[in-house]
């Protein structure tokens, strides 16, 4: 006979048959049949002090990891709670999976415990789906429905909610067995978008296409995002596709990392500069790959680029947006790009590139303004970067938070890999960096990670410095405090609005993290603060260094 158990209990067997190896969250009594499994399974489980926290911890794990994040939340107030991370992880594509307690009945009966009127659809305004599993062989179908998508379109959160009398129901172990997808076979179809209608082409004749007009251009473009990591990994195409192209390149923040910093004609990460719409008119073969162009990639409408321009995305929403005249490739990024190598090398030989439009000077010139620019909207912020960038080590996982110091360095800071900054982009909550950095620190046992947060910021989810403290996570978290919340101050001046509100009393953070039982430092120099940091990686715990603008001198 198969063995039985409270499904609880086999929810976490089953996560843990399928990869899982930590969980995120907080019991209570309404979901704590889904611990009655987790030690048993052999799956870490982190506590977390605030279910936003644990959000943020999922989704750190998650992008640091590349495995779905997972979270146990109790019903009503625990799953509202962990609505905010799940918001950010639907803006950001993070693949997260939240299974939540439910009430039984919430029609015919009012005031029980953690009621609210329809959890399900409040969870469902800020995930890919939220269903209820009224079964346990429903149960297991959702779980592998999530896990499945996760791999085979793009990822976003999902929300699966369970019944507190089916969590605590005997149930037999799930029989089947879901292999994990084979991302290869991931968006296996193009299309190109023709006015009035989409229609189908081979893949292999798009590409040449595309290939030839690349060829052809005196000044092609090439716009990767974060969609476009996995194209540059070692022995990636991109490298071998610039090369052979002699494209000038932007990255959106996302996609920070994509492009080697070596290469000569990277705009960098300036699609947000006003004056880069010029340069999109000015060029005669746009590319975009693996990037959505929102709002908060740009700050206007549009990048600026003539009708004609070329959209690799995996995901539908966004071909749809382009232009009538564009071409649009419903395809993963990586493959088109590696087809994208092969056409060069097999048309290149037989062609004459026309003479570059584009110079190094050129490109130096923009970024040496862009930076000025910067430096004059956020005086001096730029050298704090600067010396960040100039101590970490190789290889660092940075999470950074709504913050000027985070915004000034995502321009200005190139990085050297994909996937390694991490920012709340979008969606745009506060508080986001110091419980995903401990997320993405529990992936990353013996590597370097960081958090990059600001005074306003630490305060909403400071408690979860706790739990970095008990797993002795080796964390720099290095805390501006401009004493204000600067940005927005500088929004309502620019607006002529009276900046009220803007000022919060603050504590004595060093105290704090030491209360908590961190290490804290509060450097005065720059180069003390890169002695700080440095120690940081190798302290037994985390480490709060804490820095105002003073520093800047």
């Amino acid at each position: 006979m198969p063995q039985t158990r409270p499904l609880g209990a086999q929810i976490s067997h089953m996560l843990k048959d399928r990869g899982v190896d930590v969980i995120f969250g907080i019991p209570g009594v309404h979901n704590q049949e889904m611990y009655r499994g987790i030690e048993e399974a052999g799956i870490t489980h982190v506590l977390a002090r605030h279910e936003q926290g644990a959000g943020f911890m999922a989704d750190g794990y998650a992008r640091a990891s590349g495995k779905p994040g997972v979270a146990y939340v109790i019903t009503g107030p625990g799953l509202c709670n962990i609505m905010t991370p799940m918001g950010q992880a639907y803006s950001d594509s993070v693949p997260m999976l939240v299974i939540s307690s439910c009430l039984d009945e919430v029609a015919a009966t009012r005031g029980q415990l953690h009621q609210m009127k329809d959890q399900r659809a409040a969870a469902e305004t800020v995930c890919d789906w939220s269903e209820e599993a009224r079964s346990a062989e429903a149960t297991y179908a959702l779980i592998d429905r999530a896990l499945i998508e996760f791999g085979a379109k793009r990822t976003r959160p999902k929300h699966i909610q369970v019944p507190i009398a089916q969590l605590e129901a005997q149930a037999e172990a799930v029989t089947r067995w879901r292999p994990d997808p084979d991302p290869d076979h991931k968006g296996k179809f193009v299309v190109t978008r023709l006015p009035g209608a989409i229609t189908s082409g081979a893949p292999m004749d798009m590409v040449d296409l595309l290939a030839l007009r690349l060829l052809q251009a005196e000044r092609p473009l090439f716009v990767f995002g974060g969609g476009a990591r996995r194209a540059s990994h070692s022995g990636g195409p991109i490298p071998s596709v610039l090369a052979m192209s002699k494209a000038a390149t932007f990255t959106s923040y996302a996609g920070r990392g994509v492009v080697p910093v070596d290469w000569e004609l990277s705009f960098g990460a300036a699609l947000a500069r006003p004056d880069s719409a010029a340069i999109f008119e000015a060029s005669d073969c746009v590319v975009f790959v693996g990037t959505d162009l929102a709002e908060v990639d740009l700050w206007r409408a549009s990048a600026g680029q003539r009708p004609g321009a070329t959209h690799v995305n995996i995901d539908p929403e966004v071909l749809a947006a382009a232009h009538p005249a564009d071409f649009c490739l419903q395809y993963d990024a990586a493959d088109v790009l590696t087809k994208l190598r092969a056409a060069f090398e097999k048309h290149a030989p037989n062609m004459k590139k026309p003479k570059s439009g584009w110079s190094a000077e050129i490109i130096t010139g923009y970024r040496d303004r862009w930076r000025a620019e910067i430096d004059a909207e956020r005086p001096g912020i730029i050298l704090v970067c600067d010396a960040l960038r100039d101590c970490v080590p190789e290889g660092t996982m940075i999470y950074s938070d709504m913050t000027q110091l985070a915004y000034t360095a995502k321009e200005v800071w190139d990085m050297d890999r994909p996937g390694h900054w991490h920012h709340p982009y979008g969606f745009g909550t506060l508080g986001y960096a110091t419980p995903a950095a401990i997320g993405g620190a529990v992936a990353r046992k013996g590597k370097p990670t960081m958090a990059m947060i600001g005074d306003y910021g630490f305060h909403y989810t400071m408690a979860e410095l706790g739990v970095a403290v008990e797993l002795g996570l080796p964390l720099p978290i290095v805390l501006w405090d401009n004493t204000k919340l600067g940005e927005i101050e500088d929004s309502m001046v620019r607006a002529q609005i009276a900046p009220n509100a803007v000022i919060a009393h603050n504590p004595d953070f060093c105290k704090l993290a030491e209360a908590f039982g961190a290490k804290s430092a509060a450097p005065q120099t720059l180069d003390e603060m890169q002695a700080a940091v440095q120690e940081a990686f190798n302290a037994d715990g985390p480490t709060l260094i804490y820095i105002t603008p003073d520093i800047i001198g």
